[in-house]
């Protein structure tokens, strides 16, 4: 069972990956279209269709995903400054510079993955148990997706 929930927060982690990593398009002209790579939809609006989530669990669901959005876009962007920094460092060759921001670049990440991880154990607190199966094999498949193109390359 511990595994199984270990399984279920990493996916969850993912999840909560796409979700907070989704970024408004300003200018629906510059919007790429399918062929050029575009996302398929709104992970998190397709999960809460998928899920039969209420107006209320939506709503609570909506609020965490916010929330969290917010309190991570510091470490997001230290992120972007440490690979904006990280290809300066790999232009000049200096070793201490990428060695450092290498290691800093690791604590951001796994500051996120803990928040990421954090916030979908919030969302599944708000899922009845039926919901929660639903998002428990939904979860399977993405990952199976994910392996399958980490192997096969991303077609698809």
């Amino acid at each position: 069972m511990k595994r199984n929930w270990m399984k279920l927060a990493t996916v969850a982690a993912l999840a909560a990956g796409i979700a907070l990593a989704q970024a408004p398009v300003t200018n629906p002209e510059t919007q790429p279209t399918h062929r050029q790579g575009a996302t398929r939809g709104n992970p998190r609006r397709h999960m809460f269709q998928a899920l039969n989530l209420t107006d209320a669990q939506k709503q609570q669901a909506k609020s965490i995903f916010a929330e969290a959005r917010k309190s991570t876009e510091p470490i997001r962007l230290q992120l972007q400054q440490n690979r904006q920094a990280y290809r300066a460092a790999v232009k000049t060759n200096d070793q201490s510079q990428i060695a450092s921001l290498s290691k800093s670049s690791g604590d951001l990440r796994s500051q996120l993955k803990s928040a990421r991880t954090q916030t979908m154990a919030q969302f599944f607190q708000i899922l009845t148990p039926e919901q929660r199966a639903k998002a428990e094999k939904m979860q399977v498949r993405m990952q199976q997706r994910f392996e399958h193109r980490a192997h096969h390359g991303n077609v698809g």
